[in-house]
């Protein structure tokens, strides 16, 4: 049986790790490469380090600080944040990541998502999924939202996952806009909406509060994965709280 995974999450904006509500009313939570450090020592499964400033700035993501925390941690390591180009993507790589993330650039240029996996491998090309509940006739749907969730696309979250994995996507990182920092769990419904449209591993981001909320998205979402950011950051649980927590309730984790 394949391990669950837990998964820090890196936020980073102008060199320092922030966590918000909503992607927004960013509060400062430490250095990238310490926090980085401090998670592989933990015992994370994986990291995903996201430049939330890159893609809403018009800037390049900050390869110099990606480069600094691939060299202090041994685990996967996912990047995203202003990448527009396979240029991008192939210097991304050669900074130290293991797998690449893309949001904006794939709304905007959804062949961006084929040609990286023609040219890295569907295993290095992971799309978020930035996901706001919206309400029509009475029934639950979810927008997609690009420019770190900034910006309403009109397009259905749902459709738009079985689409990104046709094109290439070896992976799928998907946040709830609603949930995001509000630690009062992680939208199940969308999670297992979209673990359940698509072939490939889901990873669930948004609202983890306390453990629980973990085995929920690793259970009830069906998610493969699950990031969080705040319960780590600010040490309300440990990387090994957490997978004991889920190991004693039946969920295979690598301890």
């Amino acid at each position: 049986m394949l391990t669950k995974r837990i998964i820090p999450c890196l936020d980073v904006t102008q060199g320092r790790v922030v966590k918000g509500l909503s992607f927004t009313h960013l509060s400062d939570a430490g250095d990238p490469v310490e926090l980085a450090a401090f998670y592989y020592r933990e015992g994370a499964d994986e990291l995903v380090f996201l430049d939330i400033g890159a893609t809403p700035e018009g800037r390049d993501l900050m390869t110099d600080v990606v480069k600094h925390v691939s060299e202090q941690v041994f685990i996967p390591l996912a990047v995203g944040g202003g990448l527009r180009s396979i240029s991008d993507m192939r210097h991304t790589l050669e900074a130290g990541a293991d797998k690449i993330t893309i949001n904006t650039a794939a709304v905007l240029t959804p062949e961006l998502i084929s040609q990286g996996a023609q040219k890295f491998g569907s295993q290095c090309i992971v799309v978020a999924i930035d996901a706001k509940r919206i309400n029509s006739e009475n029934k639950p749907e979810w927008e997609v939202c690009t420019h770190g969730g900034r910006k309403p696309t009109g397009i259905d979250a749902i459709e738009w996952a079985r689409r990104v994995v046709t094109l290439g996507a070896g992976e799928l990182l998907l946040t709830s806009w609603n949930a995001d920092g509000q630690r009062a769990g992680y939208d199940l419904e969308l999670t297992r909406a979209i673990s359940e449209a698509v072939s490939v591993p889901v990873i669930a981001s948004g609202g983890a509060g306390n453990l629980e909320h973990l085995y929920e998205a690793l259970t009830i979402g069906k998610a493969d994965a699950a990031l969080a950011a705040s319960i780590f950051h600010y040490r309300i649980y440990s990387i090994c709280q957490a997978k004991n927590y889920l190991a004693e309730r039946g969920i295979p984790v690598r301890r």
